[in-house]
């Protein structure tokens, strides 16, 4: 770490990215201002207090955003936050599409940064709803009985990972589309990933 609290790691990640760079920058900047250290975590920027996660930013095609690890807690005064989808219960990301979006911003951001770190100071959590039995499609199942180590693969993912998978895997009416989904993610469950890590 050098003294401006920067991480080299984080300076490599921005150095590659293909998109966003600036905005990465702008929003690395504003975050760092609210003295919170800088790790790379889940292969992106995540700034912690107290070695607690607070927020991180990351990029989609469509856009770049900060997400607040616990902001379904945070007020959200100015109605801005975005639940990534349905199912997320904790986080809560703020979207960008441009630098100019994010410098009008600075206050606000700094605001719920701010927030975010009480959050965690005061010790509040997430009250998470108790996971509905999450039901195992029947083609996920025939794959299980064919492939033995896909059971054991699956079984060893965190249970965010397999709520993900087995939400996917039933969100299509068709069988055959199901079926798709489960042979095309096979070999990522076999490789111990998530459904959406790289």
């Amino acid at each position: 770490m050098t003294n401006s609290g920067m991480n080299p790691k984080v300076d490599e990640y921005l150095s590659k990215a293909q998109k966003w760079q600036e905005e990465f920058e702008k929003l690395r900047m504003i975050i760092l201002d609210c003295q919170l250290s800088e790790e790379l975590k889940w292969g992106v920027p995540c700034y912690t207090s107290q070695k607690k996660n607070i927020v991180l930013i990351h990029g989609f095609k469509e856009y770049c955003a900060i997400l607040f690890i616990k902001g379904a807690l945070l007020q959200d005064v100015n109605g801005i936050l975005i639940k990534q989808t349905e199912n997320v219960q904790a986080g809560r990301q703020i979207r960008f599409t441009n630098v100019r979006e994010i410098v009008e911003m600075e206050p606000i951001l700094k605001a719920y940064i701010y927030e975010g770190i009480e959050i965690e100071k005061a010790g509040l959590e997430v009250n998470f709803k108790k996971n509905i039995e999450l039901i195992i499609p029947e083609e996920f199942q025939n794959k299980f009985h064919e492939t033995a180590a896909l059971k054991t693969a699956f079984e060893a993912l965190t249970p965010g990972r397999q709520r993900a998978y087995i939400l996917y895997f039933s969100q299509p009416k068709q069988s055959k589309t199901r079926e798709s989904r489960v042979e095309k993610c096979m070999e990522k469950i076999l490789n111990g990933k998530g459904l959406n890590d790289q």
